[in-house]
């Protein structure tokens, strides 16, 4: 017959053993494309308005672009290190000239980026121009 304090050790063992292995399941995870997350680009505001740039992504790669002035939807594609973005259609909002110039130039430089990385709750898209986002984890 097994002794109750057999069991106990053999149990709290068990135990540890599995807390032990969460936090390193957990970091492996976060090194993935951060699917069905939002993320915030790492800018200042610009003078004059309270916005920033972000991207809602969904388990399918589709995002919900809310940009300084635009606002649209698009699609990211993900395999390994390769990214694709491909922009939908934006709304034109009213705003100033300079606003509305520099959502394009956000899209464009998605668009160009071919690869991107993690690091922790940052996700950068390289191209020609590097953009770095900031996982929300709120």
């Amino acid at each position: 017959m097994i002794s109750f304090a057999r069991t106990a050790r053999a149990g709290a063992a068990s135990l540890l053993l599995i807390g032990a292995a969460l936090p390193f399941g957990s970091a492996r995870a976060d090194n993935g494309f951060p699917f069905g997350a939002e993320m915030t680009l790492d800018v200042d505001r610009q003078r004059g308005s309270k916005r920033i740039p972000n991207l809602e992504i969904d388990d399918k790669g589709e995002v919900i672009l809310e940009l300084w002035c635009k606002g649209g939807k698009g699609q990211f594609s993900v395999a390994g290190n390769t990214v694709i973005f491909v922009p939908g259609a934006m709304e034109n909002r009213p705003c100033p000239p300079d606003r509305a110039q520099a959502d394009d130039e956000l899209i464009a430089a998605l668009t160009e980026a071919g690869t991107w990385k993690r690091q922790g709750d940052f996700v950068s898209f390289v191209g020609a121009k590097t953009l770095r986002f900031r996982i929300n984890t709120n």
